[in-house]
Parts: structure tokens; C-alpha cells; sequence
């Protein structure tokens, strides 16, 4: 069973529909990092990209959930996150306009 034990997220400025990057712990015993978070060009949702390093012309894989169990528990994991940092900022944004609008 795969259990995500710790997920951070850094946002980014937008670009081509990159929005964060997160960074995973699997089982408290795995790090992975630079896990790419794009918004989908419906607007529903997210997705996920890995990390990948071109060697002669070609991107290899450097890593990525192996099935469709532990690919869902890191999905779950870091898009319940990346819902509530952007809710955070959100509503930080919100109460700064609001101040501002007071003077």
C-alpha cells in the first residue's frame, strides 16, 4: 500500500499551464521531488508530470508510480494540497483587497 506521508507545494508563476511544483514522501522512507502540477486546459482540474532528463535525444524517465494504486495516493495527496494553498492564497489576496478597498 502506498501511503504519501508528507507533500509540499511551491507555486510557481504560470507558464504553459505549469502552476507548482510538489515534492512527496512515500511510506516516511522516499523523497521524490520536482513533480510538476499543470491546470488542464478545461479547467478541470490537474495533472501530474515527472521528472525526466534528455540523454542523446531522448527523455528518460527518472521516476513514476509503477501502478494505479500508488499513482492515485499521490494524486489525491497532492492535489487535496494544491487546492488548499491556492485556497490559502486565495484568501489572503481577498482580505489584502479588502484592506486596500477600506483605504
Amino acid at each position: 500500500m502506498t501511503r504519501v506521508s508528507e507533500v509540499q507545494i511551491v507555486p510557481i508563476k504560470a507558464q504553459n499551464g505549469l502552476i507548482a511544483f510538489a515534492s512527496i514522501v512515500i511510506n516516511d522512507s522516499f523523497y521524490f521531488g520536482s513533480i510538476g502540477v499543470h491546470s488542464r486546459i478545461d479547467g478541470s482540474g490537474y495533472r501530474l508530470t515527472y521528472p525526466t532528463k534528455p540523454v542523446g535525444g531522448r527523455d528518460l524517465n527518472i521516476y513514476h508510480p509503477t501502478n494505479k494504486e500508488a499513482s492515485e495516493a499521490i494524486e489525491r495527496a497532492i492535489f487535496a494540497k494544491v487546492k488548499e494553498v491556492i485556497e490559502r492564497c486565495n484568501d489572503r489576496y481577498n482580505s489584502t483587497k479588502t484592506e486596500l478597498q477600506r483605504i
